[in-house]
């Protein structure tokens, strides 16, 4: 009977590296490669976490710099109307004061002279030392004069000025807020780059589609660096 030799396939027996099989070298890049595109997706799911949590921030920040200006002016509008309305109040008692005067009636001019405002009278006496039924060149009433002063006035300049600060720090916080949106751009852009890398199996555009990845990665955060945090 004839002897029969029985022989493997060459596929079962060649060692590791050699023949048709896959070697170790290439599954070690490919697996280094599946780890740096996770390692791609891990930190740009976290740039764009402290992004979006930012951008909450400053838009908060905005909202209430804008609702305390909207506050400040309401004050500021309050404060203007209680001057104006004591302007007319000074302007009524002094005319009554000089229509009296006028027509001589010293007791009804006495009591218009009573009833002027405390914060009046500087005014009026200044506006007296200047002898205005005498010199021509006297200012037409006290109102006129640089004494002739209300505190609300002031008050509601203030206001205004305060409201405007305000309006300032929501318009910058509404710039980085926009900022911090502008961001995830890239980041949502390297997102798709290292999540689409894992479905390539041509490995230099791989490779290409990793480093676009990586380097949108570095511009987003070297973007986000320079800007300011709440």
């Amino acid at each position: 009977m004839p002897h029969v030799h029985n022989h493997a396939p060459h596929e079962l027996t060649a060692p590791p590296g050699h023949g048709g099989g896959r070697s170790g070298a290439p599954d070690r890049r490919e697996r280094v490669l599946e780890l740096y595109a996770i390692l791609l997706l891990a930190l740009t799911t976290l740039a764009t976490a402290w992004s979006g949590y930012q951008a909450a921030r400053w838009s908060g920040e905005q909202a209430q710099s804008f609702a305390r200006a909207s506050t400040m002016r309401i004050k500021a509008q309050a404060q203007s109307t209680l001057a104006g309305q004591l302007r007319i109040d000074d302007l009524v008692m002094f005319n009554g004061w000089l229509d009296a005067r006028e027509a001589g009636d010293r007791e009804l001019a006495a009591i218009y002279r009573r009833r002027f405002r405390p914060a009046f009278e500087p005014a009026f006496e200044a506006w007296m030392a200047e002898r205005p039924f005498t010199s021509r060149s006297t200012v037409p009433g006290p109102l006129y004069m640089p004494e002739y002063r209300l505190a609300e006035t002031a008050r509601s300049a203030e206001l205004d000025a305060e409201a405007d600060g305000l309006y300032r720090e929501g318009t910058t916080a509404k710039t980085n807020d926009d900022r911090y949106i502008l961001s995830t751009l890239f980041f949502a852009a390297v997102l798709f780059f290292a999540g689409i890398s894992l479905r390539l199996d041509w490995r230099p555009l791989r490779y290409g589609v990793l480093g676009m990845g990586t380097v949108l990665l570095l511009v987003g955060v070297g973007y986000v660096v320079t800007l300011p945090v709440v």
